[in-house]
């Protein structure tokens, strides 16, 4: 848009006067003030102060293709001239709609087939742990109602979504939060849980929890089992190939649905198209959200499995939920465009055969570097997990806060280099090239080389 020309000090009086940014202490914000962002292009943002910025966090994980694919724009404008919005009750539908939820059976793995489109990635899995309520309802199993997520999870911030989630500080954010329905496991992180075990014996521990968990709740009394493939706000939490499998196999020994988040890491973050294909699993429900538009517009999925949909649709008579902007023309119009574009461009597939093998041994390298006591990454996505002590593991103190330090000089060098706690992840865009990925991680090392000697390890 043509902003009015205004200053950074004078954005940043707007802002803190108006504007509640999300996950925020905005106390502190009003000391510092907020980063500007004017224009992106690629990998790359700039600000008002005219500073460039590699995005090394495909803004929160979504922007997969990059920014300024004028193809999309057009994408969406023409569809805004066509249909400018349209509402999905009332039997009522609409071509780009339809044309996505087409696409989107088409693509996933087993009989993935019916889509319900929401805006959020929070929404979507609202909208899973509804379906997965009505669904036993209706079978004539309404004692089916726990839930069973794990810990370090994330999936979002509304009330269920943030009941589900394991990261402790949302709890405390009002709302009485987490819901008594939901049940906790730990989570496949192996440095932390099973450290000294061979990565195939851990998978299997960490998928037995589950079962254990099951048990101990009355696999009656469970209705449904709910994780993302990998993890990424939790840490980069990256689970041997052995876990999934088994965890399936648990869940359909005990009757479980298995409802798999891949708001993250759908479309290609893994190096293939869903982490679903990467572990080789087929969930009765799938959540996708982020990348379905590379964020160009709000869009999400939560797409039902025939075995799921089939009684809703036969059985269950009007499903009274819904949202107003649910299937937004323009937002689908986005999406069916952007995976046009990954197909076409072979993005994807260059992710997982070219990119995410230089990405691993770029991660690996630090293994010996003096603050990291663990390296973890899975296709484009990965976590440097800083210690005090390598080792004992032992962590630095939350006080400390030396993860956020971290990520501060990486910015003023010119990446955003998220910090998990004090676990520093990476999830570039998939268009990012070998040579840019080289200045991503040389500016990673500068940071973290000026972290430990900020903190006297160096």
């Amino acid at each position: 848009m043509n902003s009015p020309q205004r200053n950074t000090q004078e954005w940043q009086v707007l802002d803190r006067a108006h504007y509640l940014h999300p996950s925020t202490d905005h106390a502190a914000l009003r000391q510092t003030g907020a980063r500007v962002a004017m224009h992106a292009e690629g990998i790359h943002v700039w600000d008002s102060d005219g500073n460039r910025m590699i995005d090394g966090l495909s803004g929160l994980g979504n922007v997969n293709l990059g920014y300024g694919r004028t193809e999309i724009v057009q994408a969406v404008a023409a569809e805004m001239q066509d249909l400018s919005y349209c509402q999905s009750f009332f039997n009522t539908t609409h071509t780009a709609a339809v044309l996505l939820a087409q696409k989107l059976s088409q693509m996933l793995p087993g009989d993935l087939n019916h889509v319900f489109f929401q805006c959020s990635g929070s929404e979507a899995n609202e909208t899973a742990v509804r379906a997965v309520r009505r669904y036993w309802d209706l079978k004539g199993q309404p004692d089916k109602r726990l839930l069973i997520a794990r810990e370090l999870a994330y999936h979002g911030s509304t009330h269920m979504a943030a009941s589900l989630t394991g990261i402790l500080p949302m709890h405390g954010a009002g709302g009485d939060i987490p819901l008594p329905s939901v049940h906790r496991i730990r989570t496949a992180y192996q440095y932390r849980n099973g450290p000294d075990m061979t990565e195939e014996d851990f998978g299997l521990l960490a998928a037995s929890w589950l079962e254990e968990k099951i048990l101990e709740l009355g696999p009656e009394n469970v209705a449904a089992f709910v994780a993302e493939p990998a993890q990424s706000a939790g840490g980069a939490i990256c689970p041997p190939m052995t876990y999934w499998p088994e965890i399936q196999r648990i869940c359909r020994k005990y009757d479980v649905l298995l409802v798999l988040d891949e708001v993250v890491m759908g479309f290609g973050r893994t190096g293939q198209w869903f982490g679903a294909d990467y572990y080789g699993i087929q969930p009765d429900l799938m959540q996708l959200g982020k990348a379905i538009t590379s964020g160009y517009m709000p869009l999400s999925a939560c797409v039902l499995s025939d075995r799921v949909a089939d009684v809703l649709i036969d059985r269950g008579g009007e499903w009274a939920h819904g949202y107003t902007y649910s299937g937004h023309p323009a937002s689908c119009a986005a999406a069916l465009e952007n995976i046009r574009i990954l197909e076409a461009e072979g993005i994807v597939t260059r992710a997982g055969q070219t990119l995410a093998p230089y990405f691993a041994a770029k991660m690996e390298s630090f293994a010996d570097h003096p603050l990291i006591g663990d390296v973890r990454h899975v296709g484009l996505m990965g976590g440097l997990e800083i210690v005090r002590d390598k080792t004992t593991r032992e962590a630095y103190p939350y006080e400390a806060k030396i993860g956020a330090f971290c990520s501060e000089e990486a910015g003023k060098r010119g990446l955003a280099f998220r910090a998990n706690g004090d676990t520093m992840s990476l999830m570039p865009p998939l268009i990012i090239t070998e040579s840019q990925l080289d200045e991503v991680f040389d500016i990673a090392r500068e940071a973290l080389d000026a972290t430990a000697k900020a903190f006297g390890v160096i």
